[in-house]
């Protein structure tokens, strides 16, 4: 389990694996930045699309369900549909983040997440 961290006693090579890690959680950002999650609410009414940053990207409308007269529940559905694919992109970010985690044999709550 800790395997990735032997070695860490010499200062050099403590050095050089807080580089390798940098590099890795920056490679990792860009793709998460690159990954898109789309949730909808209101039964497909409308649906957010945001990437890894949580930034929203697309937001769809289906138009043909919209009741002009009902701007206040649209509004809603727009803040739920938003907030869900968040939440979504936030749980693929954790497991990103566990993974790698993983992968470099660190305990649990090492990276923050």
């Amino acid at each position: 389990m800790f395997d990735a961290l032997k070695g860490l006693g010499n200062p050099l090579a403590l050095m050089g694996k807080v580089r390798e890690m940098q590099e890795k959680m920056g490679q990792m950002q860009e793709e998460l930045g690159r990954k898109q999650v789309t949730a909808d609410a209101g039964g497909g009414m409308v649906a957010a699309t945001v990437n890894g940053r949580m930034e929203l990207v697309k937001l769809h409308i289906d138009k043909s369900r919209v009741d002009l007269n009902d701007t206040d529940m649209l509004e809603d559905l727009i803040v739920a549909a938003v907030a869900a694919a968040q939440n979504k992109a936030s749980e693929v970010n954790k497991a990103e983040l566990q993974r790698m985690a993983d992968e470099m044999g660190l305990p649990p709550g090492m990276l923050p997440g």
